[in-house]
């Protein structure tokens, strides 16, 4: 898949922070809504950033290792969500509806047959991954194809104008593959990128704990990320990783949520760091290992409430602080136009 991605043209940035700086305020005194009015301008290189369709999708798709116990919920509640989300009683669908963002679920590998649905994106690669345990999750050719489907999503939303993407997910043992990704394209300790993902006690996070330091043995000789992506999955997050590209390198601003959608993101950056400038982080995560990605990546969180859900519902929470900060640069007067004196006088 293509991967160009431009660098932000900072050519613009002086003007930007000007019209900033001239608003009715002490300069800096709307903290990080003017540095994410800042970031909207550069990725739009305009001084009226405009946001237009956001779009929430969640991927999902089922997770061989979920069978060997890394999660207390079982399998089937993967399909169960996404019948959820289509029939719009997720907390996702809430958060959405109240803040004002396009929905849509895309199928990346469940392990059931979805009927067509207005909401649905139906293109898995398969009823599941592989177990990790036995071998890997999926071939490298199953990542490189769900990295383009990601993408092809996502080329499909810029071609109607999308300026703003936010990526969730959903799938039992995902907290599990992401942990991997982590450990295995960072130098943070396994056990530091293990968390009790859907409500693990402690006895069930030791548990989980063993089982990925098995997995984590057996793929230890990997280094390139499509091959650590391919060997621990899963097809959600290969789609999500191809659909940050594919975001970045469209202009549009990405909103990421949680430690999933946030190890994801990784592998696109290892991939192309060049995402990470098109990339607002939503919150932080309860999910252990969540903050320490987020360093890695030089990620600063806007809310940090605790939030662990996942379906992207970090991502609809915070959507609103980009629609603050997009009216405070094309609303908010200026000290001439308003005929307020400066601190000069």
């Amino acid at each position: 898949m293509p991967t160009t991605i431009p660098a932000l043209a900072r050519d613009l940035q002086p003007a930007l922070q000007h019209k900033l700086d001239r608003k009715t305020k002490p300069m800096g005194s709307l903290g990080r809504l003017e540095a994410l009015a800042l970031q909207l301008g550069l990725i739009q290189q305009r001084l009226d950033p405009q946001i237009v369709q956001p779009t929430m999708l969640v991927f999902a798709g089922d997770h061989g290792l979920a069978r060997a116990g890394v999660s207390p919920f079982p399998p089937e509640v993967t399909p169960q969500m996404v019948l959820n989300f289509l029939s719009g009683g997720a907390a996702v669908n809430v958060l959405c509806r109240a803040n004002g963002l396009d929905f849509k679920v895309v199928n990346a590998g469940v392990n059931y047959k979805f009927a067509p649905h207005p909401l649905l994106i139906d293109v898995p690669l398969a009823h599941g991954t592989a177990s990790s345990l036995d071998g890997p999750a999926m071939t490298r050719e199953q990542a490189e194809l769900a990295l383009q489907r990601g993408a092809d999503i996502v080329a499909g939303l810029a071609a109607q104008g999308c300026t703003v993407l936010a990526l969730g997910e959903m799938g039992i043992g995902n907290t599990s593959a992401a942990s991997l990704l982590m450990a295995q394209l960072t130098d943070v300790p396994l056990a530091d990128c293990t968390g009790r993902g859907t409500g693990h006690d402690d006895d069930g996070l030791a548990r989980k704990l063993a089982v990925l330091q098995q997995v984590q043995a057996r793929h230890a000789s990997l280094s390139a990320p499509l091959d650590i992506l391919a060997a621990v999955g899963g097809f959600e997050i290969a789609m999500m990783a191809g659909a940050y590209l594919a975001g970045a390198a469209s202009g549009m601003l990405l909103l990421v949520d949680g430690f999933i959608a946030t190890a994801a993101l990784l592998v696109a950056s290892r991939i192309n760091p060049a995402v990470l400038d098109y990339c607002a982080y939503a919150h932080c995560s309860g999910e252990q290992g969540h903050r320490r990605l987020l360093a890695e990546l030089s990620g600063e969180p806007l809310l940090d409430l605790g939030l662990r859900l996942g379906e992207g519902s970090g991502a609809a929470t915070a959507f609103p602080l980009l629609r603050a900060a997009a009216a405070i640069l094309n609303e908010m007067a200026s000290f001439e136009s308003a005929g307020v004196s400066d601190k000069d006088g």
